[in-house]
């Protein structure tokens, strides 16, 4: 992968207005990542938990191109459980598991050695077992996993395997239901988008038209020896040309966005892999965010502008080193791209180069903001944040 290389700190952020009410260790922000899919899976869980009489049980999701089981939704832990707990295992669950298992896991909670280190030492959990959410498609990445913890012996949270799978097995099949149903509604919104696009191709003709009739009277002004006339239509047929060949070029290229139907994540996940294709920078790209949904407008700003910041480093900063990260924060999703190139960049807009102005009126587009820094050997920050839109949005793009 190249000279070794390790980024020093981790990415900061400040939100512009602080919201006493989304506070870090509150269990509504860690629903609200997941869009419409944490309240099915609390509804899941709480009845899971239930019905198999367990004490309490955690539903953890793996974000695309992300190592970690992320916590999505959990019932009946404690409420004060800080927000590090959402991103880790717990210390007092099932030792020994690597990753996703393939089967059901079942652990002896009371003979746990991490218990005098747990964030709940006083718990009463006595066994735990974890079963797989597990993609029906060949080939595909586990969805994530459930962990259901009883203050009863292993021998009877065993028993409940098998209940446990049936309700596992349930909702994987919500789940990705849910994730192709979003695929299809963006495909026909992309397709709508596409077909506008191509009706605003063809009605360029209309202004090819119109310059044909100017380059006409042009001919006649010429033929007549009337500088005057002839210099105002040879004019009017550039500045018109000029005009339409901008705005064409601007429309047709927000129309006829590359994003993948299969939503933000998959397109930035590709954009990735084609950066390491196309230069000899080692990108780092890691994604914090369990399950990003947002309006088909807001995907196409975000791809847009994280492709130009990553665009420009491969063309412009002579770095070793970039990285993408994705987070959410207090109530914002924040992109951040940044390199160890040379820096001191310029963020003023240069005639023929408006790439940082229109990438700050893309963000400005989703309600969001654009922090630039750079600085001589220091590399260089584009940091996109914007706040998660209304709960309503789904219902207004439907």
């Amino acid at each position: 992968m190249g000279i070794s290389f390790r980024w020093i700190n981790d990415v900061d952020f400040i939100p512009p207005e602080k919201n006493p009410k989304k506070m870090a260790g509150d269990s509504s922000a860690v629903v609200s990542r997941a869009n419409n899919l944490g309240p099915l899976l609390d509804e899941f869980l709480e009845t899971i938990v239930e019905t198999v009489g367990a004490s309490a049980g955690v539903i953890r999701i793996q974000p695309l191109n992300s190592p970690t089981l992320h916590t999505i939704s959990s019932y009946g832990m404690p409420e004060e459980l800080p927000e590090s707990e959402h991103l880790i295992e717990f210390d007092c669950e099932a030792r020994g598991k690597a990753g996703i298992a393939q089967e059901i896991f079942s652990s002896d909670l009371s003979i746990c050695t991490t218990r005098s280190n747990c964030f709940h030492p006083d718990c009463e959990f006595k066994s735990a077992i974890t079963i797989p959410l597990e993609s029906r498609a060949p080939l595909s990445n586990p969805i994530g996993i459930i962990t259901l913890f009883f203050n009863s012996s292993q021998e009877h949270s065993q028993r409940a395997s098998t209940t446990v799978l049936a309700f596992a097995k349930m909702l994987s099949t919500c789940i990705e239901h849910i994730k192709a149903n979003r695929e299809f509604k963006r495909a026909d919104r992309m397709a709508a988008r596409q077909a506008i696009a191509n009706d605003i191709h063809d009605s360029l003709a209309q202004t090819l038209a119109y310059t044909r009739m100017r380059t006409s009277l042009l001919s006649e002004a010429i033929r007549s020896e009337n500088k005057v006339m002839a210099t105002g239509y040879a004019q009017d047929i550039e500045e018109g040309l000029a005009h339409c060949q901008k705005t064409a070029r601007e429309l047709i290229r927000d129309f006829r966005c590359e994003i993948d139907p299969a939503g933000l994540l998959s397109s930035l996940q590709t954009l990735t892999e084609q950066f390491y294709e196309r230069h000899d920078i080692d990108l780092e790209y890691t994604n914090r965010v369990v399950d990003l949904e947002l309006p088909l407008e807001h995907e196409i700003e975000v791809y847009c502008i994280v492709s130009e910041a990553l665009t420009n480093i491969g063309k412009h900063s002579g770095a070793t080193h970039a990285r993408l990260l994705i987070d959410y924060i207090s109530g914002y999703y924040i992109f951040t791209i940044e390199d160890n190139g040379s820096g001191g960049v310029t963020f003023a807009p240069v005639e023929g180069h408006y790439g940082m102005m229109i990438m700050r009126e893309r963000a400005q587009r989703i309600g969001g903001e654009i922090k630039m820094g750079s600085s001589q050997g220091c590399g260089t920050r584009v940091q996109l944040f914007f706040p998660e839109p209304l709960s309503d949005w789904r219902e207004t793009n439907d």
